[in-house]
């Protein structure tokens, strides 16, 4: 018989930490939460003060059952689920089950799986923390009082299936709004003026600022001859040379935000998975000889906090590897973020001496590549600042001024290791100036007059719309991949082309929210319910006020709303061709990834088939059909011949309807990071693409 039972939510983890507290330890798991309200009925008492009604959720009950007669045999059991809210709920819930004294010392918190770790933890068991059960609990019920009375009106007025929680509804209305931006958008044209100056075997490139010491605003093609034609010749005098040291300091340790947007720019992983395989890392990994052992800290945080140990060792490590002058000459101290709890540390290795490349043959592919990116940026947050040489020189021709701007990297410092990723541009590169003196002189050869026109502001991405939920303070670590995974499943928004796109279901959904609910939608409104939240875990302010000052105002509106809402119809709209199987006509239908053709005379006939759009290129392969733009199942938009599977002609690139000028073969659209170029598919012909 085992004298102490420890209960954790993961078979994976359950194993590791067994094996690390010895004999007189069994360790089990209760897969997650073993009880919660009912999905059936409301479970809240409103008259009561919002009591919740919990009930053993469907299919625990063979686990439950298990863990009671494991308790039995016990002399003391250690409830020890995630160290956050959820966590503390989940070992408040099985308290409950097991008839465990919450004031009890019977909770123990980690935030990272090694032995160490463990251990100590096990040394300073604590009460259950019930400010942190009822901010989770308070949350819940919020939810679930939006959800189960706006839902069900939902499913009366519009269609079944639809939902609109708080965090989700604020997602989906900046998606819109961006949506409408973009439409609303006008195009304003501009144009840039860039030379190519040779000074001796030296050429650079410097670009027109300034004419009769005004900066130029060049709005129109006359702007710009009405400047260049000021040009006396082709010899520019170098007026000013500026040179300077500027330093660039590392990224901080990962968040769960910055994690997700970091591995969706550099991976390519949606966010959803970005935590799947963290949980994989945090949980344990066996690495042969060792062991199990959890490769990285516990991936729900706000925080940049590293430990002081974690910081030594890092330090330690970059010494040895790189030499004294690559450690920081101070630790890092971080600054919080006002809408951070700081719970627990930054997402980081559980040891910066367990290199990525000495795991590696005991990670699958995306596991290597996200224990990488971990390891990376934490070993590089503790590193010196980079010290680049910038170089900047004015060229005068009369009235007109050009400047050309260099830099290069005089000390690499944290870039040895990792550069963080942009959204918005490519990363920082070299660019070399030769050696400048004022009153030296160059010459232009080449001056190059390009039109331009102003960009709409760009779609949500995944990371793009986590970070603005971050910034906005909507949501907390552990809501952000669940929340874009559940808006898209409810076909509000559809993923194109990695961005954000409204559907005319979510547009819809909206609306109706917006006019009856209009705090659900309000982003100070839903940021302030955050911080209330953050309040009662602290300990502030009662869970029950909170739930009744919202609920009073909510309540109102919704006897509104069942008496005014209209209904709405979504109606079919016809696809304008007949049905290949039976002959009716085919409609368009909105389903959970968007449009969709259907046939009307549904259910006698089910024949469903994708909207294809066409591009106006032949077939190259087989010269009869034409090329259409595809979704793939993972909706990544390819290309192929509308004669499949009779032609199997398919590309990921967008074929263009002209040939190759020095092959006659199949030109394609390329998206590089610094735009889109035309490359050819058989031989090296490339080009610009026309914007």
């Amino acid at each position: 018989m085992s004298d102490y039972l420890v209960i954790v939510e993961s078979p994976a983890k359950a194993k590791t930490i067994e094996r690390y507290l010895g004999k007189k330890y069994k360790v089990k798991a209760s897969m997650g939460h073993v009880r919660d309200l009912p999905k059936s009925q409301m479970g809240i008492d409103i008259e009561q003060d919002y009591n919740p009604k919990y009930i053993t959720i469907r299919g625990k009950g063979p686990v439950l059952k298990e863990l009671k007669t494991a308790a039995k045999k016990a002399k003391k059991i250690y409830l020890a689920a995630d160290p956050d809210r959820e966590g503390e709920a989940i070992a408040w819930h099985l308290a409950h089950s097991l008839d465990v004294d919450i004031a009890s010392d019977c909770r123990v918190v980690f935030n990272e799986i090694t032995k160490e770790a463990i251990k100590e933890s096990f040394k300073h068991p604590r009460a259950i923390n019930m400010d942190l059960v009822d901010a989770q609990q308070a949350r819940r019920i919020l939810d679930r009082l939006v959800g189960y009375n706006i839902s069900p009106l939902l499913w009366k007025k519009v269609k079944k299936g639809l939902s609109a929680g708080r965090v989700q509804s604020i997602a989906v209305r900046l998606i819109i709004d961006r949506e409408k931006e973009i439409a609303k958008f006008i195009p304003e044209e501009y144009w840039t003026v860039k030379a190519t100056f040779q000074k001796g075997n030296d050429q650079f490139e410097g670009q027109l600022i300034e004419y009769q010491g005004k900066k130029v605003e060049l709005s129109n093609e006359n702007d710009v001859t009405n400047i260049v034609k000021q040009l006396d010749g082709n010899e520019f005098s170098i007026s000013k040379v500026t040179k300077r040291e500027r330093k660039r300091n590392a990224a901080p340790s990962f968040t769960t935000s910055s994690l997700q947007q970091e591995a969706a720019r550099k991976l390519n992983f949606r966010a959803k998975k970005t935590m799947m395989i963290a949980q994989q890392l945090y949980e344990g990994i066996d690495l042969g000889k060792e062991g199990t052992v959890g490769l990285i800290t516990y991936m729900r945080t706000d925080s940049t906090r590293i430990s002081e140990t974690a910081q030594t060792e890092a330090r330690d490590y970059i010494t040895n590897a790189y030499g004294n002058q690559f450690v920081a000459t101070e630790k890092r101290k971080e600054k919080k973020n006002s809408n951070a709890q700081d719970a627990h540390e930054a997402i980081r290795p559980t040891s910066a001496l367990r290199k990525p490349g000495e795991v590696k043959e005991f990670l699958s592919r995306d596991q290597y590549r996200l224990y990488k990116l971990v390891w990376e940026r934490f070993v590089a947050s503790q590193m010196a600042p980079a010290i680049m040489d910038t170089m900047a020189v004015d060229l005068k021709n009369g009235d007109v001024t050009f400047r050309a701007n260099g830099s290069k990297v005089k000390f690499p410092g944290f870039m040895k290791v990792y550069v963080e990723g942009n959204d918005d541009q490519v990363e920082e590169k070299e660019n070399l100036l030769p050696d400048l003196e004022e009153g030296e002189v160059a010459y232009s050869k080449d001056i190059d007059e390009k039109q331009h026109f102003t960009q709409p502001p760009p779609r949500y991405t995944e990371a793009r719309l986590v970070k603005t939920l971050e910034e906005l303070g909507i949501g907390r670590p552990s809501t952000y991949a669940p929340t874009l995974d559940t808006i898209q499943k409810r076909g509000y928004v559809a993923l194109d082309n990695k961005r954000f796109v409204p559907t005319e279901l979510g547009e819809i959904v909206l609306e109706l929210v917006l006019e009856f609910f209009p705090e659900i939608l309000d982003v100070e409104f839903t940021a302030k319910m955050e911080n209330d939240l953050d309040e009662v875990e602290d300990g502030n302010v009662q869970w029950v006020r909170v739930i009744d000052e919202f609920y009073s105002d909510f309540e109102k509106r919704l006897e509104h709303a069942e008496k005014e809402m209209r209904e709405v119809e979504i109606k079919d709209e016809p696809a304008g061709e007949d049905c290949e199987e039976c002959g009716s006509p085919m409609v368009y239908k909105m389903g959970r990834y968007g449009k969709f053709m259907a046939c009307s005379n549904f259910p006698d006939c089910r024949n469903t088939k994708p909207i294809v759009k066409e591009i106006g290129v032949k077939c190259p392969k087989c010269e009869e059909g034409n090329i259409v733009e595809r979704k793939s199942k993972k909706k990544r938009t390819f290309y192929g011949c509308d004669r499949f599977p009779g032609c199997d002609f398919v590309s990921w690139d967008k074929p263009i309807a002209r040939k190759c000028p020095k092959c006659e073969n199949l030109l394609v659209e390329k998206k590089q990071k610094k735009g889109t170029q035309v490359v050819c598919t058989s031989c090296d012909y490339k080009e610009e693409a026309q914007q």
